[in-house]
């Protein structure tokens, strides 16, 4: 088979492990990575290469401001407690672990290069998390506090990681010298990354058509992430800020060009996941066959160990925190506010167990320079702590849940309830002053449509197909704008809002004729 021919037959195996994943209800890159594992063994595969340089930009910049896209500030905000300490308590301790472990298993492994191996396995992965939140009930906040923690954790894992990397020939790699610049880059990485939104923000309004709207929104993501790492920026930290700013405003674009696009981006962001673990699964075939049984079986331990840790280290801190909470609420040291989640024993259990690891360890075990200490190690251990937390928790999390039996609470419905209404009443009033015979009708029309949802909060209103007029154009601009103005005042989150701007997107679409 040619390299085309193999990539067409890979794409396709990878939507019917896709398909068996959603039918089995587990998280799509499980089979993904199993499928990677059993191509390593398959002996006709041709070995395909990409530059250390690149996996970073092509894997992990489009996944990320994907995932960036759609986060809520005003959840960021309320969970900010247990989001922070997961994204640097956890992500900090689960580095040192893996390190001190990987040192004390190979004593001759210099500390920079177990400190990239912590910090390479010690992020959980955004898609990996989606794709398990999407087919499960949770309390909502245990989701928000899930999802914020695996869009920030990465930012300060590939900062430990870039510094280790870099350190002077690999030896030495002290507190004093790595700390400030990861300051520095941090703060500066968010403002760059709000810069270089409002550019791209005032460079892309002409845009008119779909496909070049969609070229440039990729084509921006990778040179955000370029520019930001060529000035020795983070390009996780950069590319958050990039995607959190131009959503905050992107609800300027017209629908023709936002409804297509989100397409384009999930069907991405599932390519390259599955190129991910199909390039990582054809480079473990070589290093494989390189060793001989002693350093098989040597590998192997260690990969073992430190996929242990990994796990061991996240129930750990999440008991650790949960607990201490509890009791200096109980003992009435600290009184939290009404935002502040309160951590339950049940939602701890559920936190600690949904560490699985996914693209972004792949691509920055990959992107180790060709040299680098133990490498060969670090590629193999990386892919069995990305294998091992996605079968072991990635095919348990549902049974753990339902055994669970957690409290549902979804705010989403009651907001987009009440945000329907607002929207629907504000559609009227912009054609209440037109005597027309089409504006009567189309308030007839917005009447029932608003009656509907008053007596039915829960039930979605389906668009069908609409007639073309301005008029109604009219009337959809200004329940769009209601939305806009309920999410800037916080009256409603993020996820209400994609709701029912998915909702008037195809009422405008439909529009339009």
């Amino acid at each position: 088979m040619t390299t085309f021919e193999w990539l067409i037959a890979l794409l396709l195996g990878a939507v019917l492990l896709s398909a068996l994943a959603r039918r089995l209800k587990v998280p799509y890159p499980t089979f993904l990575c199993l499928g990677g594992t059993l191509l390593a063994y398959v002996p006709s595969v041709p070995s395909w290469t990409l530059e250390p340089d690149l996996a970073l930009a092509l894997f992990v910049a489009p996944v990320l401001l994907d995932a960036a896209f759609d986060t809520s500030l005003r959840d960021l905000r309320n969970n900010w407690l247990p989001i922070s300490t997961l994204v640097f308590a956890a992500v900090g301790s689960t580095t040192a672990a893996v390190a001190v472990v990987a040192h004390w298993l190979l004593p001759d492994m210099p500390w920079a290069a177990a400190i990239a191996l912590g910090a390479i396995v010690a992020p959980p992965d955004a898609a990996a998390a989606t794709a398990i939140l999407r087919q499960v009930k949770l309390p909502y906040r245990i989701v928000k506090i899930l999802e914020g923690e695996s869009l920030l954790n990465d930012a300060g894992a590939l900062l430990i990681y870039r510094f280790a990397v870099g350190a002077p020939a690999v030896q030495h790699l002290g507190w004093r010298e790595f700390a400030p610049p990861i300051v520095l880059a941090s703060a500066g990485s968010l403002l760059a990354g709000y810069l270089f939104a409002r550019i791209s923000l005032l460079l892309t309004r002409r845009i008119t058509d779909a496909p070049s709207s969609i070229v440039v929104q990729f084509a921006g993501t990778f040179t955000v992430w370029i520019v930001a790492e060529r000035l020795g920026l983070s390009g996780i930290l950069t590319i958050v800020a990039y995607a959190i700013t131009i959503a905050r405003t992107e609800p300027r674009t017209p629908a023709r060009l936002r409804v297509p696009s989100y397409a384009v981006w999930d069907t991405a962001v599932f390519v390259l996941n599955v190129l991910a673990f199909m390039l990582i699964g054809l480079q473990l075939r070589p290093i494989w066959q390189g060793l001989d049984d002693p350093v098989r079986l040597r590998y192997c331990l260690v990969a073992a160990a430190v996929l242990g840790i990994t796990l061991l280290t996240r129930i750990a801190w999440v008991t650790l925190y949960g607990t201490t909470f509890r009791l200096l609420i109980a003992a009435g040291l600290f009184v939290p506010k009404r935002s502040t989640p309160v951590p339950t024993l049940k939602g701890g259990i559920v936190i600690s167990w949904c560490g699985m690891r996914g693209i972004v360890t792949l691509a920055a075990a990959f992107a180790l320079p060709p040299g680098f200490p133990y490498r060969d190690l670090i590629l193999l251990t990386a892919f069995s702590v990305v294998l091992g937390s996605l079968v072991i928790q990635g095919l348990t999390l549902r049974p753990l849940i339902a055994v669970l039996r957690l409290k549902q609470d979804n705010p989403v419905i009651a907001e987009v309830a009440r945000a329907r209404v607002i929207a629907y009443q504000a559609a009227l009033d912009e054609i209440d002053g037109d005597p027309s015979e089409a504006a009567e009708l189309l308030r007839l029309e917005y009447r029932a449509l608003l009656l509907h949802a008053e007596a039915d909060p829960v039930g979605a209103i389906a668009s069908g197909e609409l007639p073309a007029d301005p008029l109604r154009r009219r009337a959809i601009g200004a329940a769009r704008r209601s939305i806009i103005a309920l999410r800037q005042s916080e009256t409603i989150g993020d996820d209400a809002f994609h709701q029912l701007e998915e909702e008037f997107d195809w009422r405008e679409l439909s529009a339009q004729g």
